[in-house]
């Protein structure tokens, strides 16, 4: 694994660009886990002087875009959330083809490599991660081979929870042993849309971040295979996720992938006449840029 510096704050003045609707913070693989780190850091000194609201993070991909696109809960939470980053290639591809005048990095920001990143960088700062998610057998071989990677990481509590909605009373204890682990990072592994709901939600209760990174855990624990580097660089990941898992995925990449073309479509055709100075037909209406 390559061990990154932490160094100067270079997660200001990141642009962050609008795709479908929903605002992406344009950062390298570097900043995005530095920011991160900036977050944590900041909650852990702020909640020392009075209570505050935490920050989600959620890893943007197609499918996670698709699904917004068609989900208006989804879609807010992503619009109001701390911090987005580009975790699909074809996101990021997406956002250079709709902002061709913003200098935008041409690789995205993977889930799995922000939490691995995090986890080595926050050692310094004496951050505290809370794993929320999965199985217990996952969890288990998590800890293990984080506890081989990052031998001074400090993880301070684990969760696997039922694979259910919770009661109000499970939330509410759910949270108190986050807040009584002195967490500053919860990662959040439940699959997305759930666990971008649940990153929100805990984040509007707790002083903490709480970053929703999909099958990170699974993929850092060993229990699923991850695909090759030339296959994520090419944008094609969601090829080989479809053949390990075809019977679970097919409706996602046929649907999904379809839905966030179209939506990049129709954004760049809104863009198009919005700049040409003529009306937008309905079918190319989309949402203003974010910057």
């Amino acid at each position: 694994m390559t061990v990154l510096a932490c160094t100067a704050s270079d997660h200001i003045g990141v642009p962050v660009v609008g795709c479908l609707g929903v605002p992406i913070a344009a950062h390298t693989r570097e900043s995005a886990a530095r920011h991160v780190i900036h977050l944590a850091q900041h909650h852990r000194s702020a909640r020392s002087i009075a209570p505050v609201r935490g920050s989600d993070v959620h890893l943007c991909n197609a499918h996670t875009l698709a699904l917004a696109d068609r989900d208006p809960e989804l879609h807010d939470i992503l619009r109001r959330s701390a911090l987005n980053l580009p975790d699909g290639q074809p996101v990021v591809w997406a956002n250079q083809l709709l902002h061709r005048g913003t200098l935008l990095p041409t690789t995205r920001v993977y889930g799995p490599d922000l939490f691995l990143d995090v986890f080595a960088l926050g050692r310094d700062a004496g951050l505290r991660h809370y794993l929320l998610g999965s199985t217990p057998e996952v969890l288990d071989a998590l800890q293990r081979e984080l506890r081989r990677r990052f031998p001074l990481a400090r993880i301070a509590g684990a969760c696997s929870p039922p694979f259910r909605p919770l009661s109000p009373g499970e939330l509410h204890d759910q949270q108190q042993d986050i807040l009584a682990s002195g967490a500053d990072i919860v990662w959040v592994g439940l699959g997305t849309p759930k666990q971008d709901l649940h990153a929100a939600e805990l984040a509007s209760s707790l002083p903490v971040v709480c970053a929703a990174v999909g099958a990170a855990f699974d993929f850092v624990a060993g229990h699923k295979p991850q695909a090759p580097s030339w296959m994520q660089r090419g944008g094609l990941e969601w090829t080989f996720r479809l053949g390990s898992e075809p019977r679970r995925l097919w409706r996602r990449y046929l649907f999904g992938n379809a839905r966030f073309l179209w939506g990049v479509a129709r954004q760049s055709m809104g863009t198009a006449a919005r700049q040409a100075g003529s009306p937008l037909p309905a079918a190319a209406l989309a949402v203003e840029n974010t910057s």
